[in-house]
């Protein structure tokens, strides 16, 4: 890691994204899904919305997306591909009003990875490969940040957000995350 930057993924400069409170307050990884127009996967949608590009009349759906100021640390597509929006030691804007063990405001703290996918819709083994080598790498940079306190959206936004789903198989995610820590 170089600067906050994976050395692996393309780098992408979101200006969706500021300094955080504490750059040493890193203690919490949210995992994200996210599909736009909603279930249809591929195409640039994602990308342009988090560089602030978005075209609201592109798409039906995207009306309610104009103006809006939203990024991730990453995106993990389908085929695994991995882009970056924000380094790491800076405050992506992913988790909106949220709250985790008593502490509001995640993205003070927190490193967000959004996953080209839907609540229903299986995640990819490139995915979970993907996301569990970076989530190992993460967790060895930040001592402040564990194998336990990685969570779903749902988990710090719970009634507002239902990503990354029930699709989501944490079992199978924190069995890869166990192999990459033991290397």
């Amino acid at each position: 890691m170089t600067e906050g930057w994976l050395a692996h993924s393309k780098q992408r400069h979101s200006p969706h994204a500021d300094e955080r409170p504490d750059a040493t307050d890193i203690s919490l990884l949210v995992v994200h899904g996210i599909s736009l127009p909603a279930g249809q996967f591929g195409g640039p949608f994602i990308d342009d919305l988090f560089m602030g590009k978005l075209n609201p009349q592109a798409h039906a759906d995207f009306a309610p997306l104009a103006g809006l100021r939203v990024s991730a640390h990453c995106l993990i597509r389908r085929d695994g591909e991995l882009l970056q929006y924000v380094p790491f030691h800076r405050r992506a804007w992913h988790a909106g009003r949220s709250h985790y063990c008593g502490r509001k405001r995640c993205n003070d703290f927190s490193i967000g990875i959004e996953l080209e996918g839907t609540d229903h819709t299986p995640y990819t083994e490139q995915q979970y490969q993907v996301l569990a080598k970076v989530a190992a790498q993460l967790v060895q940079y930040y001592p402040a940040l564990t194998a336990q306190r990685i969570v779903g959206h749902q988990h710090i936004a719970p009634v507002r957000k239902t990503d990354p789903g029930p699709a989501f198989d944490w079992a199978y995610f924190r069995q890869l995350l166990d192999q990459h820590l033991v290397r």
